[in-house]
């Protein structure tokens, strides 16, 4: 499945954000001594695993959009619309219900990387896209 060129950008500034968040939570870790330096992989997993389920929810969107346009039944549309947010929304509970339960990803690790949808939602704003991109 392609991406549209804001799906594109927002995987790319997922990525980014993502990056930046384990390099700063390494830092923090390394110039504060009373942090060990083993937090820094379980904070790393935990932002790894909800960025890449953002990339996931982002497939998701665009393949909900392309699917709810080619229908012709307005409340079948409004309903598969519903129970998709419903499954994006499921999916993120579970990875911070697998972070809270699990010793080896770090809590604050997988609400960082949630923010990243949101950082990357957010920085469309600035960004220029194509006026005449047909995928927008």
């Amino acid at each position: 499945m392609t991406l549209s060129r804001p799906g594109k950008t927002m995987v790319t500034v997922i990525a980014v954000s993502a990056v930046i968040i384990v390099a700063g939570g390494l830092l923090l870790c390394i110039l504060l001594d009373s942090l060990p330096t083993g937090e820094a992989f379980p904070f790393a997993l935990g932002v790894v695993l909800t960025s890449v389920l953002n990339i996931l929810k982002i497939f998701m969107l665009e393949r909900t959009a392309k699917k709810i346009v080619e229908m012709t039944d307005p409340n079948a549309g409004k309903n598969y619309l519903r129970l998709q947010y419903l499954f994006r929304f499921f999916l993120t509970g579970a990875i911070l219900l697998a972070a809270a339960v699990t010793p080896f990803i770090n809590m604050l690790g997988a609400i960082a990387g949630v923010f990243t949808l949101q950082i990357a939602a957010f920085s469309l704003k600035f960004i220029k896209l194509d006026d005449n991109d047909e995928n927008i």
